[in-house]
C-alpha cells in the first residue's frame, strides 16, 4: 500500500508538504526524540486526522475512507503494545476478532510464535511474560492478521541488539511474503542499516530526506 502526504499540518508537529511513501520496500522512519514520528505513523491509519492538508492510501483519500476497515487494511504496532488479561492463545486471537475473522487455529498461532522465536505455550498466562516476550507476543498477533501495510512503531525497543535483528530477519520476511508494505518508526540505527529499503527522515515536524538505500 502506497502513502501520499499532501500539504499536512498538524498542530505544531507536523508540517509536511508533500511525501510518498511507496508500498513495496521496508520504509524506515527515523529522527530525534519529538521530529514527529509517531504523529506521522498515527495520520497513516486514522488514529488522528491533519489539521490541514490530504493522507491518500493507494489513491484514495483517507478522509473519505471508513475509519473502521482502513484500520483493518493499516494495522498499527505501538511501541509498547496492548496485552489483555488471559493467556497467549487469547492474545493472538483477539486481534483477528477485532479485524472480524475467524480464530485462527492453534497450529496457525504456533508457527507465529516461532517466527518470533516465543518459545511459551498457548496457556501460558500473558501477564507472566517479560516486556521483550509481550512485544514478541504482539509481534505474533499482527502476523495472524492480513493488513495490506503493517505500521510498526519501535518494534525492537525491548529487544537487544542480537535478537532485535533475528527477529526482525524472520518477522519482515514473513509480511514481504504475504505481499504486506511494511513502514516503521526506529531509533536503532542497526535496523536501519540491515533492513531499511527506503528512508524518510523528520527534523521539526518536516521532512529533510526521503529516499531509497543504495546497497
Amino acid at each position: 500500500m502506497e502513502f501520499r502526504l499532501e500539504n499536512v499540518k498538524y498542530k505544531q508537529i507536523l508540517d509536511i508538504e508533500n511525501l510518498k511513501i511507496p508500498g513495496d520496500k521496508v520504509v524506515c522512519i527515523i529522527g530525534k526524540s519529538g521530529s514527529g514520528k509517531t504523529t506521522l505513523m498515527k495520520l497513516l491509519n486514522g488514529m488522528i486526522s491533519p489539521d490541514s492538508g490530504e493522507v491518500y492510501a493507494d489513491g484514495d483519500a483517507l478522509s473519505k475512507m471508513d475509519l473502521v476497515q482502513l484500520r483493518r487494511e493499516v494495522t498499527m504496532l505501538q511501541q509498547t503494545p496492548s496485552i489483555f488479561d488471559g493467556t497467549i492463545r487469547e492474545n493472538l486471537n483477539i486481534g483477528r476478532k477485532y479485524a472480524g475473522a475467524d480464530p485462527a487455529t492453534d497450529e496457525e498461532m504456533k508457527r507465529s510464535l516461532e517466527v518470533v522465536r516465543l518459545n511459551k505455550s498457548l496457556d501460558d498466562d500473558a501477564d507472566d511474560l517479560s516486556g521483550g516476550e509481550k512485544q514478541r507476543l504482539a509481534f505474533a498477533r499482527v502476523l495472524l492478521l492480513s493488513p495490506k501495510a503493517l505500521l510498526l512503531d519501535e518494534p525492537t525497543s525491548a529487544l537487544d541488539e542480537d535478537t532485535a535483528h533475528d527477529i526482525m530477519h524472520d518477522v519482515l520476511a514473513k509480511f514481504r511474503e504475504n505481499g504486506q508494505s511494511v513502514i516503521m518508526v526506529t531509533h536503532a540505527q542497526a535496523i536501519v542499516d540491515a533492513f531499511g529499503e527506503y528512508v524518510v527522515k523528520l527534523e521539526a515536524g518536516k521532512v529533510v530526506q526521503a529516499g531509497g538505500v543504495n546497497r
